[in-house]
């Protein structure tokens, strides 16, 4: 019996969270890397040498010469839309970052160039793929915490640090500040771990960033389809810095630290619940997309779920702008 051929893979993008896709691919049956490009010829060439693979200055030559079978993009988010529809109308298949797109019109331009070529697509929304996100979806699906009656998702972290690229603070670039970038993995965490998306929001923002033009922190209340009520707020100026989401329902309550830890109260204090080792969350989203590739169906993470997440993201501006409750 002959073998299957592995499937090429190429990275646009050679920032920080590349050597992440290229070790994810390497460990991936089925998958095989083959180039990465970059603006900065430099930064892909060292990506290259470390992987044994060709770098690129340009992601059009990368494609037209390479023909990769799959095409990772792992760019700032203004250039989304037009690197996708580039490789879909080459017939590749995506792994893209979150935020899918600066808006949902742009995600909507994606998702017809994905339909016309019959391309599957992975929007990078990686907190479906953590193991203490996993494990705490079960305990709230098995019935142990009761009823859930409200969540509240906080996160601190200093956004406008030196190290941080300018893009990040342009909002024509990244689409917005700390909500866009942390914020809709937020979002996303809520969706996710209830299965009900976001039906109505409100919400505040400032901006007092020493550089750029984004906002600095944010506060939302939300109301799931479900009518579950949920809360996010986030500071990106300096202080201690948290990542935690607390679940709570008529039996109990759980406090998830994404990517650190999972603790459960049943009544009295938090108790560390011991969570299962898993592969990494980029190894389980490529194995979810060769699935979704040789089955011909969807992702785990769709486009049209990631739509939904920007949908809510732009749902938020527009509270904040006007004051006025938004309805989705």
């Amino acid at each position: 019996m002959m073998e299957k051929a592995e499937l090429k893979v190429a990275v646009l993008g050679a920032g920080a969270i590349a050597g992440q896709h290229f070790d994810a691919i390497r460990s991936t049956d089925g998958f095989v890397a083959c180039a990465v490009a970059d603006i900065q010829l430099e930064r892909a060439e060292a990506i290259a040498v470390t992987y044994g693979i060709r770098a690129y200055s340009d992601y059009k030559e990368l494609i037209r010469q390479e023909r990769p079978d799959v095409v990772v993009i792992a760019l700032p988010h203004f250039l989304h839309r037009e690197t996708a529809i580039f490789a879909a109308e080459h017939g590749c298949h995506l792994m893209l970052e979150k935020p899918m797109a600066l808006n949902v019109a742009e995600c909507d331009d994606i998702m017809d160039a994905a339909n016309k070529a019959d391309i599957r697509i992975l929007i990078g929304h990686t907190q479906h793929y953590m193991a203490e996100n996993i494990y705490a979806k079960k305990i709230i699906e098995s019935g142990e915490l009761g009823e859930i009656v409200m969540i509240n998702d906080v996160r601190h972290l200093n956004y406008f640090q030196d190290v941080r690229p300018q893009w990040f603070l342009e909002k024509d670039k990244s689409g917005g500040g700390i909500l866009a970038n942390l914020g809709t993995h937020s979002i996303d965490k809520i969706q996710w771990l209830m299965d009900s998306s976001v039906r109505k929001v409100s919400a505040a923002v400032s901006h007092h960033g020493k550089r750029g033009n984004v906002e600095g922190s944010g506060i939302i209340y939300m109301e799931l389809a479900s009518g579950l009520p949920a809360s996010i707020a986030q500071s990106g100026y300096p202080g201690a810095t948290r990542n935690e989401t607390e679940i709570i329902g008529t039996l109990g309550m759980l406090k998830l630290a994404t990517g650190v830890s999972l603790w459960i109260s049943r009544g009295g204090v938090y108790e560390q619940v011991d969570v299962p080792p898993m592969d990494t969350p980029f190894q389980l989203q490529y194995k979810d997309l060769l699935i979704a590739i040789e089955a011909k169906s969807e992702t785990s993470c769709p486009p049209e779920y990631a739509r939904g997440v920007i949908a809510a993201l732009e749902a938020v501006y527009r509270s904040a702008e006007t004051g006025v409750e938004q309805f989705l």
